[in-house]
């Protein structure tokens, strides 16, 4: 008992730090609703749309593995996405073409998108090698500011809403890199580090558990 007391004091002084920084970071993530954290609150709805005069997707495609329709501030449009990953837009009014956003009418998708209070500050275009650090998306994307801290993301061939951004999100977001030791990508749950200090933790508060019950027990007896 005397090792395993002083194996837990050790255990303690070397997954101590970890373990107040998951508990701290854990305290912070749950403090406001996954909802709110995702901006859902501040989505606007999008209005039904009349199935009766779609038109299909005149352009020659290849093979595709999905059709969506979609209703854009300038009207139905259908998402097409073929084998190779390409995503393009098609307009669903006389089944044209559609080109990739420019930024007058992502600056029209962000404002018709947002339901928010802020006013929007700015509109910047991300090429797919420089996307911003709440995104972390491997295509091309606009992204609008808003004055509440708020940033809405589109996809640039597509013109497709990715994500509303809170300031609240990146909070969080940089709370979860702690919580699973991985700063940079904040992607990755299953690596060495976090396993070591994880199974370090279970063995020092088994040998806390044991300690404390051995103890009680001898107290019971005197």
């Amino acid at each position: 008992m005397r090792l395993f007391a002083k194996w837990h004091i050790w255990l303690g002084w070397l997954v101590g730090f970890p373990i107040l920084m998951w508990t701290l970071t854990g305290f912070v993530m749950v403090l406001k609703p996954i909802e709110e954290v995702r901006g859902e609150h501040l989505r606007a709805g999008t209005a039904p749309l009349e199935a009766g005069e779609l038109v299909f997707p005149g352009h020659k495609m290849g093979t595709v593995t999905s059709i969506s329709l979609v209703n854009q501030v300038d009207g139905p449009a259908w998402i097409v996405v073929e084998d190779t990953g390409g995503r393009y837009r098609y307009s669903a009014r006389d089944g044209s073409l559609i080109p990739p956003l420019i930024e007058s009418e992502a600056t029209r998708i962000a404002e018709d998108a947002y339901a928010g209070d802020g006013e929007l500050e700015n509109v910047t275009y991300f090429p797919e090698d420089v996307s911003p650090t709440d995104l972390r998306a491997p295509f091309a994307a606009w992204g609008a500011h808003f004055s509440d801290g708020t940033n809405v993301y589109m996809r640039a061939s597509t013109g497709e809403v990715l994500a509303m951004r809170t300031s609240w999100w990146r909070v969080f977001d940089f709370m979860w890199g702690l919580h699973i030791m991985d700063l940079e990508t904040r992607e990755d749950t299953s690596h060495p580090i976090l396993i070591i200090f994880a199974l370090l933790g279970v063995i020092g508060a088994t040998l806390g558990c044991i300690l404390m019950f051995r103890r009680r027990k001898a107290r019971v007896k005197a």
